[in-house]
């Protein structure tokens, strides 16, 4: 009786993880190949500014210019103030704003190159036994590299405006993890799109214009009108932009509905937006 117990103790233990592996099949594809994810994004860092005069100088140096303009636009024409840094005029308005663009610009660089990613690469689709999920998580991969250079750039606005960076922006890996996710499932769900759906990239930019004045950027969610709050945050980069601030800017931990729903959530829908990838991907040669 203890060996059929040991045996089926056994059983249930390997197929529990089993079970675990198939029900998250992307990260495994991604785990499994770590080692050319990383030379992808390399690649598309690289790739990037290859040529150019400033290099890397230009990941600085693009969200400083749009930061410039926007805030002079909104806080100094139409004289917009953020309540949490009344005292800090003008810089304090920028640090939020730019927070809010960091966050934008992630999701925004994800979405705007996900159309193309395949047909961008024939040769790997026709040609090669390539795992094709590696594309879209390399452009996620870049996409953060940016952000990260972006967020020392912030960090360095904040320490000017307030004299120093509050304890809970160790907290914003945790908050990143629906964005990361988030962008990783709709970078599969639109490559895959984008090969049968050749009008994708053109309607993906309308859309990406649309989102980032619906998505709480250029001003906080309690700036609007009750009944429309609501609204807003049916946008999920609403949630995550407002949870950014409050551990860069505000000092306050992120909502625990926001830990509970949106990690949950957000690995759920790259695992679905995964498989539906892996289907079909089945006729990417077909139609490429």
């Amino acid at each position: 009786a203890s060996f059929v117990s040991a045996l089926l103790q056994q059983v249930s233990t390997q197929s529990s993880k089993n079970l675990m592996i198939s029900k998250f099949r992307c990260w495994e594809a991604l785990i499994k190949n770590r080692e050319l994810l990383w030379r992808l994004c390399e690649r598309e860092i690289v790739s990037r500014y290859r040529g150019s005069v400033l290099g890397w100088g230009w990941t600085l140096l693009q969200p400083m210019l749009m930061l410039a303009v926007y805030t002079f636009v909104f806080s100094t024409v139409f004289k917009a103030r953020w309540p949490d840094l009344q005292q800090a005029g003008s810089l304090g308005f920028a640090i939020n704003l730019f927070a809010g663009l960091i966050v934008f610009n992630l999701a925004s660089e994800c979405i705007g190159k996900a159309p193309t990613l395949i047909l961008s690469q024939p040769s790997y689709v026709k040609k090669v036994v390539f795992p094709l999920e590696l594309l879209s998580a390399s452009a996620v991969g870049a996409a953060c590299f940016h952000a990260l250079t972006s967020l020392a750039v912030l960090a360095l606005f904040k320490m000017l405006a307030t004299g120093g960076i509050p304890i809970t922006a160790i907290l914003l890996p945790v908050v990143w993890i629906p964005l990361i996710c988030g962008c990783a499932g709709l970078a599969w769900l639109l490559s895959a799109t984008g090969v049968y759906l050749r009008d994708l990239p053109q309607l993906v930019n309308v859309l990406l214009s649309m989102l980032m004045f619906l998505s709480a950027v250029f001003y906080p969610i309690s700036a609007l009108p009750e009944r429309w709050q609501p609204v807003l945050l049916l946008n999920p980069l609403v949630h995550v932009i407002e949870a950014t601030r409050a551990v860069l800017v505000q000092g306050a931990p992120p909502s625990i509905l926001y830990i509970l729903l949106g990690i949950p959530l957000s690995l759920g829908f790259s695992e679905f937006s995964f498989r539906l990838f892996e289907k079909a991907r089945r006729g990417f040669a077909d139609v490429i």
